[in-house]
Parts: structure tokens; C-alpha cells; sequence
């Protein structure tokens, strides 16, 4: 536990000083002539990043200096749980940063360790909050945790049901119900598209359901892309490309979070998750090219790439949670290439048919300091998923607007007068910075429990 709850008459903590150039001459000021001394042998200056150890006259720290971006409050104590000596700290009150909180969630989110699979190092120093603040951010750092496990563990050992596995947890937790079709339960409930892509692997696709809340309450419903691991199918990726697909369930592995979140914060809803759960694999009956499905909503889809199988797995299970009339569906998916190449990695794009709902959960996002972008819904583009054959593709010849197009594909199976939103996340850090380990990563999870929290309060 790297954050820990402020308790009169215990542990002495060791004060962390957040400072910038602009607040070095008082911090110095307040030093005595001994650590002025420190520093200026030492050469520190006050840049992100950097930090210096005052030491007291036991040999001990006496306290901590960090350079920080006062504009980057979550990356300011991102990297000290693992660089700081083991033992307890606590934010100084004169820090430049006034937001005690987020100061102290980049701490916490920067001590993950993902260690299932080797021995871990030594334990993460330990920063002292108060009450308040760890009632606050424990669930956050709990969700983003579940989210990094789900996402860095590996497909042999994260594959449909295990997915299935940790909605079953937390639907024990909260007394949720939960209801799987599984493998050609899929075809008999109507289900085709989940089943194409899933039915090529040695494990059955399936679909998961929980529910939660009181019927009285407004129906929300969250989807997320479990694709727990894409070789492209028959079109297949190359190696490169194929490196991290163990990935591609990230969308799942944020429903799952935030769904829980939802249930731990008792928020008045009748809760809908929905996961669709597959390996697109290669057998003798992978789904072809040229394949048309026809889907829940009764609309055919021609299969111009095996690869673009998050949006099939998609549309299944947004039709079901159309079929529930519910107040607003969020769907989560690792859906496009694109939408990294517009954004990069560290910038999820969102989509939604109502500029209201736009507004509110980019605020919510800036407030938080978890970030995301809005792209269109440019409706001329559906163009470019045109089928002779079929009402519409999966795919197109044209590589431009790959995420708006994507995007357009579920579009088709939300009615106009659902709300609606689409998050395209990347679910990963390719590198370590401050508050981000390396590997797989939650983007959007807690702009959207803010969202909902207003939403529903």
C-alpha cells in the first residue's frame, strides 16, 4: 500500500517540498544555513524531476525537494515511491502545488508494479494522507491497478474466461447477477458477429452481462472491446504488429474498472455491463474476407479485413444494450491504429452524438487531470465503408480517418435518439514517465467516473 492514512501519535513522515524556479529563493530561505549549503554543493535546481535528500545529523533524510511543472500536478511525485529511501513522507504544506490530491494519486499510480511474473523489488515508499483523501483516491488507484493487471497480463493467462472471471468477482462483491452466452449460445441468442470473430480460437467466445442496481433507476449501460488477443485473423497481422495484442481486451478491462466503480460508489443506476470476450485466432473456419454476417440489429456486414474485428464484437453487444433503452451507453475499445497516429499514446479520442455530453466529460477529464480529445462523426466519410454486396463493410480501401470511420461503424447501431459515447483508447505506456510504468495503462477511467458521479448524483 503506497498510501497510507494520517495517524495522530505515529510514524514521524518526512516532508516532501514540491518547488519550481519560481518558488526556490523561500524555499531556500527556510532552510537552514547547513542544507543551503547542501544544495549549493550539490548543483540541484528545481527542474521536473529532479530531487535532493536534505539529510538530518543521525544520517537520516530530514527532507525531500522535488522539481515540479506546476502545470503537471499528477507527474510531480510520480517517480518518488520507487526513487525515495523506504519509509513514510508526507506533502509539505508549502509546496507549490495546492492540490494536495492529485499530488498524491501520481504517487500512488507511479508505484505499480506489475510482479506476477517475477520477484518484486523492495516495497514502494509509503506517503502519508489524510483520511479523506485515502477514502478518495483508494478506489481510483484500485480500478487503475485492476485495469494495468488486466491488461499486462498475458493472453495464456487472460484469455474469455478470465475476463468472465473478474466480472464474476466483482459481481460477488456488490450482489450484482451475472449471465454469460458462451460459444454457439452465441448464434442461438442472436449474437452472429461476437461469434464470427471468436469462433476460430480453442476458446469459445462468449458475451458477458452484469447487472446491478435498482430497476427504478436510469439505465445506464458500459461496453467493452475483450479481444483478449488479435492475430488479425486471415488477414494477418506482422510481428511487429502482433508484439502486443494481449492488449486488445483494454476496452474490457476499462468497463470492468469502472463498472466497479460505479457499484463501490453505490451511484443511483440500473447498471448494464456488457463484455464481449474473444481471441481472433486462424483455423479452418476463421471468418473470411468477403464473408457477410448478418448482425443483431439486422443489418449485413461484409468482411473487408479479419482485422478490423473490434467493431463486429462491438456492434452485437451495442445493439443488446440498445434493446434496453437506457439512459446513455459508454463503450470502451483499443479499436484503431488511427486514432494514435491523430492523437498519439497518451491521448484517447472520444466520439459521441451529443455536444452536451462532449462538454461534460472533457471537463470532468481536465479537472481530473486524465485526458482526452474529441474527434467528429463525420457522417460524409460513411462513404468509405460502402459494400456492393452487403448494407455496409467493416472496412474500406481508403486508410484516411480511420478512427472516424471505425467510429461511424457503431454509430450505425445506436438510434439517433440514444446517448451515446465512444472512447478509442490506446490502454498503454510504451515508455516509463512519472506516474505511468511502463505497460498497459487506464486512459479515461477516472474523467468518466467524475462524469458519472455528476451525472447521477
Amino acid at each position: 500500500m503506497s498510501l497510507i492514512e494520517t495517524k495522530s501519535g505515529k510514524r514521524q513522515a518526512i516532508a516532501i517540498e514540491a518547488v519550481d524556479n519560481v518558488g526556490m529563493a523561500e524555499a531556500e530561505a527556510r532552510l537552514s544555513a547547513v542544507h543551503r549549503q547542501w544544495l549549493a554543493s550539490t548543483g540541484f535546481r528545481p527542474k521536473p524531476g529532479a530531487v535532493i535528500l536534505l539529510p538530518n545529523n543521525k544520517g537520516g533524510v530530514e527532507r525531500v525537494l522535488v522539481g515540479v511543472d506546476r502545470a503537471d500536478p499528477l507527474a510531480a511525485l510520480g517517480s518518488l515511491a520507487a526513487r525515495l529511501p523506504e519509509g513514510v513522507y508526507e506533502i509539505a504544506h508549502e509546496s507549490v502545488i495546492d492540490d494536495r490530491e492529485l499530488l498524491a494519486l501520481g504517487w500512488a499510480l507511479g508505484a505499480y508494479r506489475f510482479d506476477r511474473y517475477r520477484a518484486g523489488g523492495r516495497a514502494p515508499a509509503q506517503l502519508m494522507v489524510s483520511s479523506s483523501t485515502l477514502r478518495t483516491l483508494q478506489p481510483l488507484v484500485d480500478a487503475t491497478y485492476q485495469v494495468r493487471d488486466l491488461v499486462n497480463t498475458p493472453t495464456e493467462d487472460m484469455g474469455p474466461e478470465h475476463l468472465a472471471e473478474a466480472i464474476r468477482a466483482h459481481a460477488a462483491e456488490h450482489k450484482a447477477k451475472v449471465q454469460e452466452w458462451v460459444g454457439d449460445e452465441l448464434l442461438a441468442a442472436n449474437f452472429p458477429t461476437i461469434h464470427a470473430v471468436g469462433r476460430a480460437s480453442h476458446r469459445a467466445p462468449r458475451l458477458i452481462e452484469l447487472t446491478w442496481g435498482k430497476v427504478s433507476n436510469p439505465k445506464l449501460v458500459i461496453v467493452g472491446k475483450g479481444v483478449c488477443f488479435d492475430t488479425g485473423g486471415l488477414d494477418i497481422k506482422p510481428s511487429d504488429g502482433m508484439r502486443w495484442m494481449k492488449k486488445d481486451m483494454g476496452g474490457a478491462a476499462h468497463a470492468i474498472a469502472l463498472a466497479s466503480l460505479v457499484m463501490k460508489a453505490k451511484l443511483p443506476v440500473r447498471l448494464t455491463l456488457l463484455v464481449p470476450a474473444v481471441e481472433n485466432a486462424i483455423s479452418g473456419n476463421a471468418m473470411r474476407p468477403g464473408d457477410v454476417i448478418r448482425t443483431r440489429a439486422g443489418m449485413t456486414v461484409e468482411v473487408d479485413n479479419t482485422d478490423a474485428e473490434g467493431r463486429l464484437v462491438l456492434c452485437d453487444a451495442l445493439a443488446y444494450g440498445v434493446e434496453q433503452a437506457p439512459d446513455l451507453i459508454i463503450d470502451f475499445a483499443t479499436l484503431t491504429g488511427a486514432a494514435r497516429v491523430a492523437l498519439g499514446p497518451e491521448l484517447p479520442a472520444l466520439f459521441t452524438n451529443r455536444d452536451q455530453l462532449a462538454d461534460h466529460v472533457i471537463g470532468a477529464a481536465e479537472m481530473v487531470g486524465d485526458p482526452m480529445w474529441r474527434l467528429p462523426l463525420w457522417r460524409p466519410y460513411r462513404r468509405m465503408l460502402d459494400s456492393y454486396v452487403a448494407d455496409f463493410a467493416n472496412g474500406g480501401p481508403s486508410r484516411h480517418a480511420g478512427a472516424v470511420t471505425a467510429a461511424l461503424y457503431l454509430e450505425r447501431f445506436v438510434p439517433e435518439n440514444q446517448n451515446w459515447m465512444h472512447l478509442d483508447t490506446y490502454s498503454w505506456n510504451d515508455a516509463e514517465r512519472p506516474g505511468h510504468p511502463r505497460g498497459g495503462e487506464a486512459q479515461g477511467l477516472r474523467a468518466f467516473f467524475h462524469f458519472l458521479s455528476e451525472r447521477y448524483s
